[in-house]
This record gives C-alpha cells, sequence and structure tokens, in this order.
C-alpha cells in the first residue's frame, strides 16, 4: 500500500509539500497541487478518501478518538466534549483506536469523514496526524507533543504530576519507592515517570529495577504488576501507580495478600477518577482537570473550524489529593520481607 512518503518522491516534493496538497491547502501552488494528486493516483494512495477532500462538505460532526472506550477517565472525557459538541449544533462520533492503521479511527482521519477530530490516542501514529491535518480538517491532540499546521496540543503537566506524587512519598519519608508504569509507548506515561525519575534524583534516592514494572494503566495490569513486584519477596515503602486504575488493582492484589494499605505499605495514583474515594483506603491521588481539558479541546476545535486563530499548545495544571493511602515513617525502611498472608 502506499504511502505519503511514496507520493512525495513520485512527485519530487517534499513530504510536507504532499502533505498540504493532498489536504487542499492554499500555500501550494496549483502546479504542485495538481502534480502530487497525479502522482497519487498513479499509486491508487487513498483513492477513495480523495472524492471526499476534494470537494467535501460538512458533516456537522466531529471525532473523539480514544485508546480505548472503556474506563472512568474516557467517560468523564467524552461527556465534556459532547457537551461542547452539542453547544455548536455538532454531533460527536468517539471511536476506539484498536487496530494502529487498520483502525476504523485512522479510515475517518484519512477519508477524513468527519469535520475535524481531538485524539487522545498513543498508538495513532504522528505522520497519520500531520497528513491528515488541514485547513478544513482541524486535529486537537491531547496525548502528545505534536508540532504541525492545523494542529493544537492540549497537554496535561503530567512530569509535574508525577515530581508532586513521589516528593509526596519522599517528604512522608518514604525512601524505596516503586514504580508501575503504564504502556511504553505512553507520551503520558514517559512524562509522570519523567517527574518520578525528578524527586528521586533530587533526594539522592536510586530507583529500582526489579521495582519498575508495567501495568499498561489498566485495572487488571494494576494487579497482575503488583502480584508480580510481591512475588519477589520484599517490598519497597511505598508505590507510586501511573493511574488510579492501576493503583485500584494493586490495592486489591494487596488486600488479597493481608498486606495492608498504608500500614504496611503506602500507595498513590494518577488521574482522581470517581472510584479513586470511595476505595479502601480513600486514594492519594494526583488530579487532572478532566472535564476541563475535554470542554478546552472540543472549544478549540470550534474555533478551529469557524476559521479563528488559535495557540498551537496549551497546558492545564495539576493538584495533588491527599486521602489515606499514604502514612508516614519514621525511619529510612528501606525494604521489608513479605510475610505469609
Amino acid at each position: 500500500m502506499a504511502t505519503i512518503k511514496d507520493v512525495a518522491k513520485l512527485a519530487g516534493v517534499a513530504l510536507s509539500t504532499a502533505s498540504y496538497a493532498l489536504n487542499g491547502d492554499s500555500k501550494v501552488s496549483a502546479k504542485t497541487k495538481s502534480k502530487v494528486l497525479e502522482a497519487a493516483r498513479e499509486l491508487n494512495y487513498r483513492k477513495n478518501g480523495f472524492a471526499m477532500d476534494l470537494k467535501r462538505s460538512r458533516t456537522n460532526t466531529i471525532a473523539l478518538i480514544l485508546t480505548d472506550l472503556s474506563g472512568p477517565y474516557y467517560s468523564e472525557l467524552i461527556r465534556s466534549v459532547q457537551d461542547v459538541a452539542l453547544a455548536n449544533g455538532y454531533d460527536l462520533i468517539a471511536c476506539s483506536s484498536m487496530g494502529e492503521r487498520d483502525s476504523t479511527a485512522v479510515r475517518f482521519l484519512r477519508e477524513k469523514r468527519v469535520d475535524g477530530a481531538i485524539i487522545l490516542a498513543h498508538n495513532i501514529h504522528d505522520d497519520i496526524l500531520v497528513e491528515s491535518a488541514g485547513s478544513r480538517f482541524p486535529i486537537i491532540v491531547m496525548d502528545r507533543h505534536l508540532s504541525g499546521d492545523h494542529l493544537v496540543n492540549v497537554l496535561v503537566d503530567g512530569e509535574q504530576g508525577g515530581y508532586l506524587a513521589t516528593r509526596h512519598l519522599i517528604q512522608e519519608g518514604h525512601r524505596t519507592i516503586a514504580y508501575i508504569s503504564g504502556p511504553s509507548n505512553s507520551y503520558d506515561n514517559a512524562l509522570r515517570y519523567q517527574g518520578y525519575l525528578r524527586a528521586m534524583q533530587e533526594a539522592g534516592l536510586e530507583e529500582r529495577s526489579k521495582w519498575k514494572l508495567s501495568g499498561s494503566f489498566v485495572r487488571e495490569g494494576g494487579y497482575s504488576a503488583t502480584k508480580m513486584m510481591m512475588l519477589q519477596g520484599e517490598l519497597p515503602s511505598a508505590v507510586f501507580y501511573g493511574n488510579d486504575e492501576m493503583a485500584i488493582g494493586g490495592l486489591k492484589a494487596f488486600e488479597e495478600s493481608g498486606i495492608s494499605v498504608p500500614n504496611d505499605i503506602s500507595v498513590v495514583g494518577f488521574d482522581d477518577i470517581q472510584l479513586s474515594e470511595y476505595v479502601h483506603p480513600p486514594l492519594t491521588t494526583i488530579r487532572q482537570p478532566k472535564h476541563e481539558a475535554g470542554s478546552l479541546a472540543g472549544h478549540l476545535l470550534f474555533q478551529m473550524l469557524n476559521g479563528e486563530a488559535v495557540n498551537p499548545s496549551y497546558t492545564l495544571t495539576i493538584d495533588m489529593v491527599v486521602r489515606r493511602s499514604v502514612q508516614s515513617v519514621q525511619s529510612s525502611n528501606d525494604t521489608q520481607p513479605i510475610q505469609p498472608a
């Protein structure tokens, strides 16, 4: 299957020029645009998408593309974007990016079946987003920093969140702190991990590789990673989970093993999903402005659809929410052996 790189090579233009031409951008001359379109036709590149892209009326629909439609974090985000869409007389389609380049979500982008899109799906590649964005098809990206025309970033300061979570544990006397991570290709996870490392290094503490495990941002993953950590025969004094869902899975694993939170081990999450306040013990976590982020992304998308100028990037701040899953320790408390339940 031909790619935009193949089209650019055949037309003898830069990749960015080919992208602009295929998206009908006025900055490309008619002669260059004709050459790019002819190359694309010759290579049968996005044949179905051309007809819609070259002569397209508005659908009065926007898309919200997520890694996964399940989970409490996504449900709140969907509601906030939906409210903005309805206020503007638009419909909202929410779809999953499962399948990556072969997913329905990618077809929505390439064939422009909607008027614009909000992306929170780390498995959709940067080149697809750069290639798809155009003056008549703006894109808001929420899970990475991506530069390009008609692309706007709405970000949360995840690095600072990871730092605050870890620093809170250090201030409570903890010196051995595990990190349970999300997917390795997640921009959000990378930022939270960087914050964790910054706080550890600032305090003169070392990360231990045996306590850096992946839970893939899902409850079952947090549960499994915690079980694996316990199999190693000793525990750190605290665990920072990259999101609340993994932390809730970890709480279950500790309870099943007779390990008390926070008496035996302290736990911090990230997101402040609604459930985090109601688990036992209530979860100390980093509060993300989920509703605000979704609303901002929606408003920016409609401003772009109306031809208004917006900034290329927006970053929202986070807050520490202290509940009862963290307990102060009086000594260095490096490690503790696991006693059979």
